[in-house]
C-alpha cells in the first residue's frame, strides 16, 4: 500500500514494522518500491539500545539488511534527533530517484519525551539540465540515422508523457516504452514500438515493428 500510494501521489508512503521478524517481512516489498522508483518510508521497531549489543530476543541488524535494498536507513540514538531524521527521511525517499528509506527506532528511546518539534518543509527547485547538455543531444538526434526513444519509468513518473508524445510526433521517431514505462504512450498511438522486457514479442507485435 505505501509503495503504490508513493508511485500514484509522489509523495513518500509510510509503513511500519516491529522488530525482528517484523522488519524482514518488509524485505521484499521494500525492495520491489525501491526498484520501481517509488517514495516509501519504513518505520521499524528495535530492541533496547542497552541489548543490542549481544544476542538478545529478536535482536538482528535491521540497517544492515535494509541499506542494499534502500536510498538510505538510519537508527535514532536519541529522542533529540528524532525530527532531523525524520525529515531527512522524508525528503530523501521523495528526491529524485525516489525510492525507500528506512528509520530504525529502539525501544527505549521510543519512550522518551522531547521539546523538540517537526521541521518546517521548505519547497525546493528541481535543476534543469545545462543547455550545452541539451543542446548537444538535439545535434545527436538530429543526425541520428535510425534513432530510438526508449521511455522508461521517468516519463510517466515525472509526468512528461505529453512532451514525450509531442516530441515522437514532431520528430517521427518511434517509442519503445520499459515494463514502468507502460503507459507514456499508448499503444494505439503511430510512434509506438511497444513494451521491451524479457518476454518475447508476440506476432502481432513484431509484424507491427516489421511494417513500420
Amino acid at each position: 500500500m505505501a509503495d503504490t500510494y508513493g508511485r500514484l501521489t509522489g509523495k513518500a508512503g509510510v509503513c511500519l514494522a516491529t522488530l525482528g521478524p517484523g522488519a524482514t517481512n518488509l524485505v521484499t516489498g521494500l525492495a520491489d518500491a525501491n526498484m520501481d522508483r517509488s517514495p516509501v518510508v519504513a518505520i521499524i521497531g528495535q530492541g533496547s539500545t542497552r541489548r543490542l549489543h549481544k544476542e538478545s530476543h529478536q535482536n538482528m541488524d535491521v540497517i544492515g539488511m535494509m541499506k542494499p535494498i534502500s536510498k538510505w536507513a538510519h537508527s535514532v540514538y536519541t529522542a533529540q534527533s528524532i525530527p532531523e531524521i525524520v525529515r531527512k527521511g522524508f525528503k530523501i525517499a521523495e528526491a529524485e530517484k525516489p525510492g525507500v528509506t528506512v528509520i530504525e527506532l529502539p525501544e527505549d528511546i521510543a519512550k522518551r519525551d522531547t521539546d523538540e518539534q517537526p521541521m518546517l518543509v521548505l519547497p525546493t527547485r528541481r535543476p534543469v539540465a545545462d543547455h550545452k547538455a541539451v543542446s548537444r543531444a538535439v545535434d545527436l538526434i538530429t543526425n541520428a540515422k535510425s534513432p530510438v526513444i526508449l521511455a522508461g519509468n521517468g516519463s510517466v513518473r515525472k509526468r512528461a508523457a505529453t512532451q514525450l508524445r509531442r516530441l515522437a510526433r514532431k520528430t517521427g521517431i518511434p517509442v519503445v516504452n520499459t515494463f514502468m514505462g507502460k503507459g507514456a504512450v499508448p499503444m494505439d498511438d503511430p510512434h509506438t514500438w511497444f513494451t521491451m522486457g524479457l518476454q518475447a514479442l508476440t506476432r502481432s507485435s513484431a509484424s507491427a515493428l516489421s511494417i513500420r
